[in-house]
């Protein structure tokens, strides 16, 4: 797994990048816990696996 930004990300789910932030909202704190910065505009490659579980996000 690699790093993505929000966009990217938001693009995989079909989504605006405010939607998949509020998407992420119930996730903060585990999020936090894998280096994700608040005002971080790129997921780490932890954060990116746990979402694409958690939200159900095809990225191939």
């Amino acid at each position: 797994m690699k790093s993505l930004t929000k966009q990217q990300l938001a693009d995989y789910a079909g989504v605006s990048t405010r939607t998949l932030m509020n998407w992420c909202k119930p996730y903060e704190r585990e999020l936090e816990a894998m280096g994700l910065q608040p005002n971080s505009k790129v997921f780490p490659p932890k954060a990116v696996k746990f979402l694409i579980k958690k939200l159900s996000i095809d990225i191939e």
